[in-house]
């Protein structure tokens, strides 16, 4: 919460200005810790009109995940420097260009001057810190090795949103061109076409049966056009809602993994990103079971969860994680299983998934350009094929009226 404050410091100058804390009585104990006299605090957000342009400019003004990144190689650069905790967070927290997360650290390093530890004080802000992200630095505060801790996390950080990243921008182009395409036709289908149809009509000639098709399709769209609008939006809608419910997302998330060629992607995905996750957990000290328990609740896919809850229930019980990960072949493939049971026998567990992690990664990077080169040319052949018929549909007949007249 905002809390705006009038104060007087150590010299009897006036200071006034705003601070990000859970309740009022944190937010005046920051403020007395800075050496500061309050006369006046209250919530930023009490019914001042400015409040709602704030709370919406807020909504879209967000911490990045490219912002995580920058800050823990900043972090990290800081420790190996070994400059204190409080000062990193001080630091930061005024030199960061996002204001939100600037706030956020400046609660932090105050949080830290209280006497909390850099994980606790981390913990509270989870929209911005995850819970893996809090596991990693409680491990390298343990160890003493918080600059390894926080370079890790930059890495695996950067990774995983370059790996997203590729996914996501490989469709926006065919995604783009399939919904212009379909904007285009439903416009043609109804302006143009009615108004070729009455010249068809009015001229006595012999209709086609593949224009007729179109005819009717293009008649169909213009009478109920608006009704069929209505039932896509709602069943949008409710589809929405339900793939947002546990029955829906796990029902999506199979589906997705059984998609042809698709769910090949999707699975390769997610193993790069089982991997990945416990490799860098485990290198950085967190325990099997817990580095099982924080890869279930970020690798975002039912299926897997439920493999991984499993596999936390199999290892406590006393299995290896490659035993524990060996129930789901079409999940977890006999190889990578494998290979982690010469992991477990070497010694070398975590080397062994970072090069899992590594390979899934160059396969899914692979996937994705083989993806969009079979892609377009079958949307060009697709758009092609749609547009030809369309345009002989209509051409023919009135290049037939032209040519008996």
């Amino acid at each position: 919460m905002l809390f705006t404050y009038e104060a007087v410091d150590a010299t009897g100058a006036q200071k006034n200005g705003s601070i990000d804390a859970v309740n009022v009585d944190i937010a005046i104990s920051s403020l007395q810790r800075r050496g500061l006299v309050l006369t006046t605090i209250h919530a930023a957000d009490a019914g001042s009109s400015s409040s709602f342009l704030s709370k919406n400019i807020s909504f879209f003004d967000r911490v990045s995940n490219k912002d995580v990144v920058i800050l823990s190689r900043q972090l990290s650069t800081l420790f190996e420097a070994q400059v204190s905790a409080l000062r990193i967070f001080r630091l930061l927290g005024a030199e960061t260009e996002n204001h939100v997360l600037g706030a956020k650290l400046t609660t932090i390093a105050d949080d830290l001057q209280a006497g909390s530890s850099i994980s606790a004080a981390l913990a509270k802000h989870s929209k911005i810190f995850s819970e893996f992200y809090v596991s990693m630095v409680k491990a390298g505060e343990e160890s003493g090795k918080l600059d390894e801790t926080f370079q890790y996390l930059a890495d695996y950080l950067d990774r995983t949103y370059e790996l997203t990243s590729k996914v996501k921008g490989a469709l926006i182009y065919p995604a783009f061109v399939v919904v212009t395409f379909i904007t285009v036709m439903i416009l043609m289908f109804t302006m143009v076409i009615p108004k070729i149809s009455g010249i068809l009509t009015d001229s006595g000639a012999e209709i086609p049966s593949y224009t007729k098709v179109i005819l009717g399709i293009s008649n169909f769209l213009v009478q109920y056009g608006f009704i069929i609008l209505g039932v896509v939006v709602i069943a949008g809608f409710f589809l929405v809602r339900y793939v947002r419910t546990p029955t829906g997302k796990d029902a999506f998330d199979r589906f997705k993994l059984h998609l042809p060629y698709i769910s090949s992607l999707y699975r390769k995905l997610y193993l790069s990103r089982l991997a990945d996750n416990m490799t860098t957990m485990l290198m950085s000290g967190i325990p099997m079971v817990r580095s099982l328990e924080l890869t279930s609740n970020v690798i975002n896919n039912t299926v897997y969860r439920n493999l991984l809850t499993a596999a936390v229930d199999s290892v406590k019980g006393g299995k290896t994680l490659s035993e524990s990960l060996s129930d789901d072949p079409d999940a977890i493939p006999g190889i990578m299983t494998q290979m982690m049971k010469v992991g477990e026998e070497s010694g070398e567990l975590g080397n062994i998934l970072k090069t899992v992690a590594k390979f899934y990664s160059r396969e899914v990077a692979t996937a994705v350009d083989s993806l969009v080169s079979l892609i377009e040319p079958l949307m060009i052949v697709f758009l092609g094929g749609g547009v030809a018929v369309l345009l002989a549909s209509v051409l023919v007949p009135i290049y037939n009226i032209a040519s008996s007249q």
